[in-house]
C-alpha cells in the first residue's frame, strides 16, 4: 500500500522534525535547508532538488530578492519568494563553503555547473529524491511519525498558508496550481475527506 504523506499541522511536531533534520545527520544543515526551502516556496521536491546556486545567489554571495525558475512538471514560470528563508540560506551557503561542497572557481567560471543541494558523496550531482525520501523516513522512524515523505515540506507549507491566510483556499489553489477545492482539502489532509487520495496529488 502506498504511504500517505500528510502535512505537519502541529507546530511542536514541526519543530521536532526540523531539529532532527538539522542535528541527526552528517549533512544536517543541507537536509534542514532543503525542508525549509520546500516549505517556504511550495515547490515540488523535484524542483527543489533541481535548484542551482545561481538560481538563488548573486555572484557576490548575496541572496536574490526573487528567484525565477520553470516548474519541471508544468513548464510554467515560477517566482520564488525567498525572504522567509534568507537566514537559513546564508547559513547554508557558509556550510557549503566550510565543507568544500561549493567551488569558488567553478562559480566564477560557470555558476550553472553547481547545484544548490549537492550530494555529499558526489558534489557534482544534486541529492536525489530517493535519497531525501530515506532522510525523511529516518526522521519519521526517530520521532515515531508514519506520515513523512518527500512531499511533507510542500504540504506543510501549503497548510500553513491556508491557516495563516484565514483559510483562503483560493490562495492555496493558486500557489499549488491545483484546480479543485476538493483536491486541495484532500491534499491538506483536512477532516472529512479521503486522505488516501492525497498521495495522488503531488
Amino acid at each position: 500500500m502506498q504511504q500517505v504523506v500528510l502535512p505537519i499541522k502541529d507546530s511542536n511536531v514541526l519543530k521536532e522534525v526540523q531539529d532532527t533534520l538539522l542535528n541527526n545527520f552528517k549533512a544536517g544543515r543541507r537536509n534542514y535547508t532543503i525542508f525549509q526551502v520546500g516549505k517556504a516556496t511550495l515547490l515540488r521536491v523535484s524542483d527543489v532538488m533541481g535548484l542551482k546556486l545561481a538560481d538563488i545567489f548573486n555572484p557576490d554571495g548575496s541572496i536574490k530578492q526573487n528567484a525565477f525558475i520553470h516548474d519541471r512538471k508544468t513548464g510554467k514560470p515560477n517566482t520564488l519568494y525567498l525572504k522567509p528563508v534568507q537566514t537559513e540560506l546564508l547559513l547554508y551557503r557558509q556550510w557549503l563553503l566550510d565543507h568544500k561542497l561549493e567551488s569558488a572557481w567553478l562559480i566564477q567560471q560557470n555558476m550553472n555547473s553547481e547545484w544548490l543541494f549537492p550530494s555529499t558523496s558526489r558534489p557534482y550531482r544534486p541529492i536525489t529524491e530517493k535519497q531525501f525520501y530515506k532522510i525523511m523516513a529516518r526522521v519519521g522512524d526517530l520521532l515515531g511519525i508514519n506520515y513523512l515523505g518527500t512531499h511533507t515540506m510542500r504540504k506543510t507549507g501549503a497548510y500553513r498558508v491556508y491557516t495563516q491566510s484565514n483559510y483562503n483556499i483560493g490562495l492555496v489553489m493558486h500557489l499549488l496550481n491545483h484546480s479543485s477545492e476538493a483536491m486541495i482539502l484532500t491534499y491538506l489532509g483536512l477532516p472529512g475527506h479521503d486522505e488516501m487520495a492525497g498521495v495522488l496529488f503531488i
